[in-house]
């Protein structure tokens, strides 16, 4: 018999599903003279005819099945021919009325895939049909009907089973929700004020607790450098850590004098800092410890003195990163250990309130609303609920942590400021036009207005002369801004304070490019403006309400929203003109503080200065929109490493490789390229072990620093024995020599850590032996009386920085552009010799090296596929078996050490540990590169990076005086070396 195939199967038991599988009699009448049948799927038993003959092959056979089979059997035997002589006519009847009755349930009976149409023929039936019944014949439309109805029961009760379907999109994008769904998404990662702004024109990244703006979405680097050169580039620095600190001046200088040394440079006690004129910038160090153990660069401004008062109260803005450890090491010198209670409870924002109340009382009135179609109105409850848009917290703490902290012993009291001021930076020479177009100074109050008592701050301000007397010198200073040419001409941190009127009461119909005007220039009195040039801002016109909280609050709660706003300006008689008199509520306090652009080196002298906008909270966007309307270029993190790369300072935290929060972000940095490295197949990887490069993607500072100081204490003590001095060999070693070449280095590992320097006189002191030049190194540049170079002075100056690296600025000679991780190298005698030849000064070529762990990947891979096979053979065979396979290279005798480097062994990357760095190549390394790029304003591939103090002194000392300072530079995906001339700025 052929078997029936699958379809057939189901076609039969579709067709079969609602017919009687067996009709029952009762046993008297169950036989054949009573007229009974065989069941359709019985079998023997009782209910079996007698007559029927018992001894055929198909009932002798075990493999018999019962029922129906279509087709002619052959070999399953034939059924019966003889047919019963007399049947009885009650038992018939009955018996074929109970297969009537069961083939009418059939026919009646409806299933989930039936319809009432399908009983049309094909010709009549339409699509429109299932949904309108006056489609369908008059006979078939009460069915219809009734299906309809049914089905919509049905709908129902599963509607009530499953959960509610969420709101629509209208519900959603109403105020209030959409306030509560952006608080919601903010819990892991806070949104700045400008967020929803940048989210629509920037590549958005989660770092530090906040979610920025890491750079545009449409192609505009080269528009953003020329902004930073000739107008103007904004950015939005709100994400900074603002901590303030108020108590006696004495014991506020005593206790961060532990943080900072003199010999980095000014400190908080910086006297025009302290007046309150300038803004100051310090790298923080743990109490105690300088020159290790580095926290981080801050930057700090005091709040001008009163008259006979010795109270003060400092701001100290510090990034992000760094904020977890520096508030327990401000806390630890302050001594300020008591954490105070704020007076009032934390609002909450209504996302976590409404879920636990809300299900109780929704039964009860669920029936009201469906019966209305009309708009939801806020009930009077919703309109006392807190306001959604508070967000308590900010990116680097909890909303339950305390953010006062009050020393009862020294009467210093911390508070944490974040996310309580916006800050905003300006960039470029035209900064100064932009915020005198932008900001006007605040208008002064009628009678009426000052008669009248007012919660307002303002015209509580305007009722004391002396402050009114203020602000119009702070007002006339604002006006001579606009005459000034370059914002580069002021002293680096001048501070401002200044109240203005609300910007968007003279906010522009279109976008205007803020250009100065050149007709001022001749009317201004010319001595004021020298007097701001050269001297800065006066002392009292440094003082600003924003440094009030008590201000601050005010003018966040009374800002004028849009909708009032625009409501007053539908009022205004001729469209697009400004409201006047300006809103009470539309004066705020700002304070302007100048950024110094470069300040070292020879070149480009104040490039990339502008001016920091300080706001209380809840203004960012009603300044942010007047900004951008003035034609500036906005910026992301992206262009703040490429401003500083310009500027040639170190960008924190990339640049920072000895504190906490630059050794994160190298972790961080290298778990990201390694991940990428891995992502490309092996055939498309470079191959770093053939090139040569043993860390492509992090810069071993401890491992540079420790070799360097072990080369220079051997020839130390070499020559102290006064034996044959043998110099540093560069020519290639055996590579199982080189695999096994770190013993002697790590037998004497000394315990210090690697530091950066940042002496200012040892810095000058290097940067002169190194001879400064040029950007491509066209010409030397002039500088004082420098010490002569010898051995003696260069190891008395190792004697203090023996494990520092220093801060080094590479310029290429010719063409190349520098990437990240290159290596900085000491040129034999014959590189130097090719910058006498002008024809080819291009640099050497690295030979490529051999990749021995080619073979260990082959038997890995070989090895893994067989380790099932291997585990069954006997320990004599697989001796013999492991005999015959080549010998690899050995990192170390020790199973457990060999059998990690193994699983971590990855194609084209060397394992761990290290070989030496210094002598791995043809050339010594000295250091690493971690910013480098083609810069636009020097014309030429720029690096910025680290080399090792000690390696750079024993490089110049070999040098020529005429080849002084230079160095090679290769990338790690290259071969080739580039020669770069070195320059350290002071």
């Amino acid at each position: 018999m052929k078997k029936m195939s699958a379809a057939k199967v189901k076609i039969k038991e579709r067709k079969m599903r609602n017919q009687p599988s067996s009709v029952q009699y009762p046993s008297r009448e169950n036989n054949p003279r009573n007229g009974g049948d065989t069941p359709v799927t019985g079998g023997s038993g009782s209910n079996a005819p007698s007559d029927i003959q018992q001894t055929t092959e198909r009932q002798t056979k075990p493999q018999q099945r019962g029922g129906w089979v279509r087709g002619h059997q052959k070999d399953r035997g034939s059924y019966a021919k003889e047919i019963p002589k007399h049947i009885s006519g009650g038992g018939f009847a009955m018996a074929r009325a109970a297969e009537v009755r069961a083939m009418l349930k059939a026919v009646n009976k409806t299933t989930a895939s039936c319809h009432v149409f399908e009983a049309l023929p094909k010709h009549m039936r339409r699509r429109a049909m299932s949904h309108n019944i006056k489609r369908l014949p008059r006979r078939l439309r009460d069915t219809a009907n009734r299906l309809r109805e049914k089905s919509l029961q049905a709908g129902s009760k599963k509607k009530e089973q499953t959960k509610a379907k969420g709101k629509s999109r209208k519900a959603r994008r109403r105020h209030g929700n959409l306030l509560l769904e952006f608080n919601r998404r903010q819990r892991k990662n806070v949104w700045l004020e400008t967020h929803i702004w940048h989210a629509k024109r920037f590549h958005m990244v989660k770092k530090w607790g906040y979610c920025l703006g890491d750079r545009p979405t449409c192609k505009c680097y080269r528009p953003c450098y020329r902004a930073m050169s000739t107008h103007c580039l904004l950015q939005d620095l709100s994400y900074y850590c603002c901590i303030e600190l108020q108590g006696e001046e004495d014991k506020l200088l005593a206790a961060l004098s532990q943080l900072t040394s003199k010999q980095a440079g000014p400190t908080f006690a910086a006297a025009l800092c302290l007046s309150g004129q300038r803004q100051g910038s310090v790298v923080v160090y743990r109490a105690g410890q300088y020159p290790s153990q580095v926290l981080g660069p801050v930057t700090f401004i005091w709040k001008p003195c009163t008259h006979g008062s010795t109270h003060r109260q400092l701001w100290i803005w510090a990034h992000p990163s760094i904020k977890q450890d520096l508030l327990p090491e401000l806390q630890s010198v302050c001594q300020c250990c008591e954490a105070v209670v704020p007076p009032v409870v934390p609002v909450v924002t209504p996302a976590e309130v409404t879920p636990t109340k809300e299900p109780e009382l929704k039964p009860e009135k669920a029936p009201k609303p469906a019966q209305s179609h009309t708009k939801r109105k806020r009930s009077c409850k919703d309109a006392c609920e807190p306001p959604a848009k508070k967000i308590l917290g900010d990116g680097t703490r909890s909303p339950s942590t305390p953010v006062t902290w009050r020393s009862s012993s020294t009467g210093i009291v911390i508070n944490d400021l974040t996310m309580d001021i916006v800050r905003y930076r300006l960039i470029g020479p035209q900064s100064h036009t932009v915020l005198a177009e932008t900001l006007e100074a605040a208008t002064d109050c009628n009678a009426l207005d000052k008669s009248q008592p007012s919660p307002l701050w303002w015209p509580g301000h305007c009722k004391d002369e002396s402050k009114m007397n203020l602000h119009k010198q702070q007002a006339d200073i604002f006006n001579i801004l606009k005459d000034i040419y370059s914002t580069g001409e002021l002293p680096a941190g001048t501070v401002l304070g200044l109240a203005v009127d609300d910007p968007r009461l003279t906010l522009p119909s279109k976008k205007v490019k803020a250009l100065p005007c050149v007709k001022q220039t001749e009317e201004v009195d010319e001595e004021k403006r020298r007097e701001l040039m050269l001297r800065g801002v006066p002392k009292n016109c440094c003082r600003s309400f924003l440094w009030e909280q008590s201000v601050r609050d005010n003018v966040t709660d009374n800002k004028i929203s849009e909708q009032e706003l625009n409501r007053m300006r539908s009022e205004v008689l001729v469209p697009g003109s400004r409201l006047s008199p300006t809103p009470l509520q539309g004066r705020v306090p700002v304070l302007l503080v100048h950024q110094p652009g470069k300040q070292v080196g020879h070149e480009m002298s104040s490039w990339g200065a502008g001016w920091d906008l300080l706001l209380p909270k809840g203004w960012g966007m009603a300044f942010w929109v007047p900004l951008v309307y003035r034609g500036v270029r906005v910026g992301g993190l992206n262009m703040s490493l490429k401003h500083s790369q310009n500027k040639g300072t170190p960008h924190f935290p990339h640049d920072y490789p000895d504190c906490p929060a630059g050794v994160r972000f190298q972790e961080e940095q290298e778990t990201e390229l390694l991940d990428k490295f891995k992502r490309r197949p092996p055939a498309k990887r470079t191959n770093y072990v053939k090139h040569g490069c043993l860390a492509p993607f992090c810069c071993p500072w401890q491992q540079l620093a420790e070799e360097w100081e072990l080369i220079t204490r051997e020839e130390r003590e070499e020559r102290k024995s006064e034996s044959q001095t043998e110099t540093t060999t560069h020519t290639d070693t055996v590579m199982e020599q080189e695999m096994t070449s770190q013993p002697n280095i790590g037998e004497t590992k000394p315990q210090s850590f690697f530091t950066v320097l940042r002496n200012r006189k040892s810095l000058k002191l290097l940067s002169g032996w190194c001879r400064p030049t040029t950007s491509k190194g066209q010409r030397f540049c002039r500088i004082g009386q420098v010490p002569l170079l010898d051995s003696s002075a260069v190891r008395l100056f190792l004697t203090e920085h023996r494990m520092s690296v220093v801060w080094v600025r590479l310029s290429l000679l010719s063409k190349g552009k520098p990437e990240l991780h290159a290596m900085v190298c000491v040129p034999l005698t014959e590189d130097l010799k090719l910058l006498s030849n002008k024809s080819d000064c291009s640099g050497p070529q690295e030979p490529l090296h051999k990749n021995h762990f080619k073979t260990r990947a082959k038997h890995k891979k070989k090895g893994s596929n067989k380790t099932a096979a291997a585990s069954s053979l006997s320990p004599e065979k697989t001796e013999a078996k492991g005999s015959v396979e080549p010998n690899l290279p050995i990192v170390a005798k020790d199973p457990k050490s060999s059998s990690e480097s193994s699983t971590d062994l990855i194609f084209g990357l060397w394992p761990d540990p290290l070989p030496s760095v210094t002598s791995h190549c043809s050339r010594v390394t000295l250091g690493w590169v971690t910013q480098g790029d083609f810069s636009l304003s020097a014309g030429c591939g720029e690096a910025l990076g680290f080399v090792s103090v000690a390696g750079l002194l024993n490089t110049i000392l070999s040098q020529p005086t005429e080849y002084r300072g230079m160095v090679l530079l290769r990338n790690p995906t290259s071969l080739h070396y580039r020669l770069a001339k070195i320059n350290i700025e002071v």
